[in-house]
C-alpha cells in the first residue's frame, strides 16, 4: 500500500495534482474540502454545522474532519493506496491520521510551494469559474493567513520525520505532475 499527503497552500493546485497522482498510482483521492462540501450540498447535521465555518474560511473541528476521514478509510479499506487532499490541516489531525495507517503504511508528503500572489491570483480565477463561495478576496485573505498559522507548521512536523517532499507548484499542471512523479517513483 502507497499513501501520499498532497500539502500546500489554498491555490497550490493540490486537487488537481492529487487526482492526476490518484489515476497514476491506482490511488483513492480522498478530499476533505469535497467530502466536506458534500455535506454541506446534501445539507446534512454536519453539513449545517460546518458551512458558515468554510465561508469565512476557517478551519473545520479536527473531530469532525477525523471522523469523516476514518470513515471513509474504513470503507474504502480494500485499496491501493490513498492520497490525502487538504488533510490533516493540524499537527493532531496528522498524528491521528499516522494513527489510522500505522498499520498500513505512513504517507509521503507532498509539498507544492507557490507564491502569494500567485495563489490569491488562481483562488480569484477559480471563484468566477466555479462560483465556490470560500473564493472571495477578503475569504482568499483569511485562507492563507490561517494556513500559515495553523497548517504550515505541518511542514516542519513531517521534515523531522523525513517524509516531506517540496516541488515548485508555479509550472504547468504537467510539469507540476512531472515534477512530483520525479520524486515519487
Amino acid at each position: 500500500m502507497r499513501n501520499f499527503i498532497i500539502f500546500g497552500p489554498p491555490g497550490a493546485g493540490k486537487g488537481t495534482q492529487a487526482q492526476k497522482i490518484a489515476n497514476e498510482f491506482n490511488l483513492h483521492h480522498l478530499s476533505t474540502g469535497a467530502l466536506l462540501r458534500e455535506e454541506v450540498s446534501r445539507q446534512t447535521e454536519i453539513g449545517q454545522r460546518v458551512q458558515k465555518i468554510m465561508d469565512q474560511g476557517g478551519l473545520v473541528d479536527d473531530s469532525i474532519v477525523d471522523a469523516i476521514v476514518k470513515n471513509k478509510i474504513t470503507q474504502d479499506g480494500q485499496v491501493a493506496g490513498f492520497i490525502f487532499d487538504g488533510y490533516p490541516r493540524t499537527i493532531n489531525q496528522a498524528e491521528n491520521l499516522d494513527a489510522l495507517l500505522a498499520a498500513k503504511a505512513l504517507p509521503l508528503i507532498l509539498n507544492l510551494e507557490v507564491e502569494e500572489k500567485e495563489l490569491i491570483k488562481r483562488l480569484k480565477l477559480r471563484g468566477q469559474e466555479s462560483g465556490r463561495s470560500d473564493d472571495n478576496e477578503e475569504t482568499i485573505k483569511n485562507r492563507l493567513h490561517v494556513y500559515s498559522e495553523q497548517t504550515r507548521p505541518l511542514l516542519d512536523f513531517y521534515a523531522r520525520q523525513k517524509r516531506l517532499i517540496s516541488v515548485n507548484g508555479q509550472g504547468t499542471i504537467e510539469e507540476v505532475f512531472q515534477l512530483l512523479q520525479d520524486q515519487i517513483k
